[in-house]
């Protein structure tokens, strides 16, 4: 088994139940603003699921295979931080946890970058 794989599939999964969420549950409970936020925080989170999707298919014994699994720690991280820290706002209409989404951000690129430094190391 592929756990980042398995990881990657649940995020996916959740992505989209959030985003029903956002269209179906909170239309008219919240402020169109708040509803645009968590929507927000639903794409990133399905992005960032099939970034780690695709970091889980490097080949484990690739030279690439520390860096892609890095990226994928990190896809995580942003994804608990970024999009977590948009639904909280968007369901809560609450800035208590606005610090942590720039955290979340970085979390996201340095995923990329390391995805691409993985990309860089695999064997042709």
């Amino acid at each position: 088994m592929n756990p980042w794989f398995l990881i990657a599939a649940i995020n996916g999964f959740l992505a989209v139940a959030a985003g029903a969420f956002g269209a179906h549950g909170l239309e008219g409970r919240v402020s169109p603003r708040a509803l645009e936020i968590f929507q927000t925080g639903a794409h990133y989170h399905l992005t960032h699921a099939l970034a780690m999707g695709l970091a889980a298919l490097v080949n484990r014994t690739s030279p690439a295979a520390k860096p892609a699994r890095i990226a994928a720690w990190l896809f995580l991280a942003g994804i608990v931080l970024f999009s977590g820290s948009l639904y909280f706002l968007g369901v809560t209409e609450s800035y208590a946890l606005v610090l942590v989404t720039p955290v979340g951000g970085v979390c996201f690129l340095a995923g990329w970058a390391y995805l691409a430094y993985a990309a860089y190391r695999m064997t042709p």
